[in-house]
């Protein structure tokens, strides 16, 4: 049993199926924002661009919304989701309040923390469609004011960055002044930046990175001093999209000559996830490689977490190891208390972060050479070696090579077992190792 759906943020290669699958193109839309209780009733298939276009004009949010407009709540609770404000508000599934799950039973069961089927509730995110399809998420809403106030701040060593990211996370405040979003990028072992969002409701122009100018590229400067920017909260919430962060440099997007005639509409990742798949249906980038004399190139398209006290030593590691760059950085902790009915010591069994303690999101999207002679996936098996060294874990939407005691340990282990044989005894669904390690 599979999803038929048109869009996907999955980078891992998928296994192919000759069934038919559900069509849930009727689970796409918001059914309720209730302002008053700072709530929103969402379907499962709903995107965060259609759910941020819906609670804005209450001056709400969601408190997790994740960088690409067409994630959806669904897939950002069983797959699991990040941003700027997950330093403070934890992951997405984090402010889930209840979930209608379709088991691979045949069920449609309401889970809850402390309801009658808190086991799926707790074990549902990053199970990745393998313990059923989430059709209805009640998820909490915050305040939000019109604009964000940015500051960029310059780092010239990796080690100064990780202590002041730490310092803030702590502080919840830099210099004096509040900070309630907080990510970075390294572009270099030299030169790294972390950038500040406050909410205000000030009047005052703001910039425009849907045009001709280039978010990421407007963070670099060369003082001490921070850079200072503005944004309506509707454009920094989805600042990286126009983008993809900085893919679309790969495109030929971010030269000035292509920009100017690329249309606007199509600045944005779902356009891009579309010349993704022509790339992999017709094999373009390595046959223009082939031209060149070049040899084929591995996908390294991946996010991980690590301590955040590890996290000047993993970027070093890295950046003498895979030559890819900039990376993106993104704090987070997981919220607390936990709601009643956790277990203390691991919430969310599948996906295991420590409570009470800091990791950084380390992010980086692109390919590198491969290496006559070497295993297939050998920068990204080096990349889950270093991870597990360092105390952390990696998302599973792209390609993990995992042995199936390794990855048991990682995500679940004997919980993930009972929560399959209890909501999909009969096996209609892909377990996890099948569905995120192995291939066709």
């Amino acid at each position: 049993m599979r999803l038929a759906k048109k869009t996907s943020n999955l980078f891992r290669a998928r296994t192919t199926s000759k069934t038919p699958g559900l069509d849930v193109s009727g689970l796409s839309k918001v059914v309720t924002v209730d302002a008053a209780a700072r709530t929103a009733d969402v379907a499962g298939m709903c995107t965060y661009e259609d759910l941020v276009d819906a609670t804005l004009p209450y001056g709400l949010a969601p408190l997790v919304v994740p960088q690409l407009k067409t994630i959806t709540l669904g897939g950002a609770v069983t797959g699991l989701g990040i941003e700027s404000t997950s330093f403070r508000s934890g992951l997405p599934h984090e402010s889930v309040l209840e979930i209608d799950v379709l088991t691979g039973s045949g069920e449609i069961l309401t889970a809850t923390p402390e309801g009658e089927h808190a086991d799926l509730y707790w074990g549902f995110p990053n199970s990745y469609g393998t313990l059923g399809y989430s059709t209805r998420l009640k998820i909490e809403l915050e305040p939000v004011l019109p604009f964000v106030a940015l500051r960029h701040l310059r780092f010239h060593d990796l080690d100064t960055l990780q202590t002041t990211m730490d310092t803030i996370v702590a502080r919840r405040e830099y210099d004096g002044i509040e900070v309630q979003y907080l990510d970075g990028v390294v572009f270099s072992a030299d030169e790294s930046y972390l950038t500040l969002g406050v909410q205000t409701d000030e009047p005052g122009p703001v910039s425009d990175y849907t045009g001709a100018d280039i978010f990421y590229r407007s963070i670099q400067h060369s003082s001490d001093t921070p850079k200072t920017d503005r944004l309506t909260i509707h454009d920094y919430l989805w600042r990286w999209d126009t983008d993809w962060f900085w893919c679309s440099r790969a495109f030929g997007t971010q030269n000035p000559r292509i920009r100017r005639f690329w249309p606007r509409k199509y600045r944005r990742s779902s356009f891009y996830w579309k010349l993704i798949g022509l790339d992999r249906k017709y094999d373009i980038a390595d046959r223009l490689e082939k031209r060149k004399g070049n040899p084929p190139r591995e996908r390294v398209v991946q996010d991980v977490e690590v301590p955040i006290e590890h996290t000047a030593g993993f970027v070093r590691w890295f950046l003498d190891e895979i030559p890819i760059e900039p990376l993106w950085l993104c704090p987070l902790r997981l919220r607390e208390p936990a709601a009643p009915g956790a277990d203390p010591s691991r919430p969310w069994p599948l996906y295991p972060l420590e409570p009470k303690r800091t990791y950084v999101n380390i992010g980086f999207w692109s390919s590198v050479p491969i290496v006559p002679g070497r295993a297939e996936g050998a920068a990204n098996r080096a990349i889950e070696k270093k991870v597990t060294e360092f105390e952390g874990h990696k998302s599973l939407y792209s390609d993990a090579y995992y042995t199936e005691d390794e990855f048991a340990v990682l995500y679940g282990g004997e919980k993930y077992r009972e929560l399959k044989k209890k909501y999909d005894p009969e096996s209609r669904l892909l377990d996890l190792y099948s569905k995120a390690v192995q291939r066709k």
